[in-house]
């Protein structure tokens, strides 16, 4: 059900991405100086509306997902503590119960002679 769902949103989501593609089909200059900036060379380029816009949202999306990933980066980092920790004390647990089953045995020879 749950991929039913998924399949259905991607399809809503690429005809909405087809329908904003065929609307702004129309051509835009881009600069990236202004032109005050660039008395040699204008950086300027000739590109469709549709491919503005869609560089724009994933340029966002981009930033977002890094800002993102460096705020929970505290989190990632006491997690990988508490398993350090976790994995040291169950290593600790088991050579202790090595360490009883030894001296119970011990006890046990001790006992028969």
């Amino acid at each position: 059900m749950l991929r039913l769902i998924k399949i259905v949103f991607l399809c809503v989501l690429m005809a909405g991405l087809l329908l904003v593609a065929i609307a702004n089909r129309g051509f835009v200059t881009l600069n990236l100086l202004p032109e005050g900036l660039s008395p040699v060379y204008s950086f300027s380029y000739e590109l469709p509306l549709f491919v503005v816009i869609l560089a724009s949202v994933l340029v966002g999306l981009m930033i977002g997902y890094i800002l993102e990933w460096l705020r929970e980066h505290k989190h990632r980092a006491a997690r990988r503590a508490k398993e350090r920790e976790a994995r040291a004390l169950s290593r600790e647990v088991e050579q202790m119960k090595r360490k009883e089953q030894k001296t119970e045995s011990d006890e046990i020879l001790a006992l028969l002679n």
